[in-house]
């Protein structure tokens, strides 16, 4: 079976890659550990460049429904603010 026929629409919680359109057309692939991502200029293109980063497991892509508007901070913002310990600015 043809890798995109195996990608899922929604967001799925077990999924590290989203891909989806973004407010300008963008195709996006956002990843949920914020380590890679990035803008292509059509759908089959950004799910292939998922497939590969997920070491070519499609369970790990999911296609976001037509109507959100994604980016590339769309997860990783969430991710990384977990991992980055919060600085106190000194008085």
């Amino acid at each position: 079976m043809d890798s995109m026929q195996q990608i899922r629409r929604g967001f799925l919680a077990r999924a590290r890659f989203v891909v989806g359109r973004d407010s300008h057309g963008w195709w996006v692939v956002s990843d949920r550990k914020g380590l890679v991502g990035g803008l292509f200029t059509n759908e089959a293109a950004a799910i292939h460049f998922a497939v590969e980063a997920s070491d070519r497991h499609p369970e790990e892509v999911c296609r976001a429904p037509d109507s959100a508007a994604i980016d590339l901070g769309t997860f990783a913002s969430r991710s990384s603010a977990r991992r980055q310990p919060r600085r106190r600015a000194h008085s």
